[in-house]
C-alpha cells in the first residue's frame, strides 16, 4: 500500500530569548502523518520520542501536537527511520490493514 507524506507532527519543546531580545518558540519534528490511496490517514511517530519529556502548564496531563504541511524537501529534519520514504511516498508492507489488539 502506498502511503504520502501529509503533515509534520511537531511538539513546543521549550522557549529562548534571541540577540534582539524576542522571545522565540523551540519546536521538534516528532513523526508525519500519512494518507494511504485509500484516504486514510496514520501517525507514525519517532520511536524515541517521549512525551513526558515536553513541557507542560501546570495541572495538565496532556501535551499538544500540532500537525504542519512539510515545508519544501526537508529530509535532514525527518527522523532516519523515514529515509524510506524517498519523494514523500513509500510503501508500507509492514502496516497491516486490522488493528493488532
Amino acid at each position: 500500500m502506498k502511503m504520502t507524506k501529509k503533515y509534520d507532527a511537531v511538539v513546543k519543546t521549550g522557549s529562548y530569548t534571541n540577540q534582539a531580545g524576542e522571545t522565540k518558540n523551540r519546536y521538534e519534528n516528532v513523526g508525519i502523518v500519512m494518507q494511504n490511496d485509500k484516504g486514510e490517514l496514520s501517525l507514525l511517530l519517532k520511536a524515541t520520542f517521549n512525551p513526558a519529556g515536553v513541557p507542560r502548564d501546570a495541572g495538565r496531563e496532556s501535551i499538544f501536537i500540532s500537525f504542519y504541511e512539510p515545508k519544501g524537501d526537508k529530509k535532514n529534519d525527518e527522523p532516519a527511520s523515514y529515509a524510506a520514504a524517498s519523494g514523500g511516498e513509500f510503501v508500507a508492507e509492514e502496516l497491516n490493514d486490522e488493528i493488532p489488539f
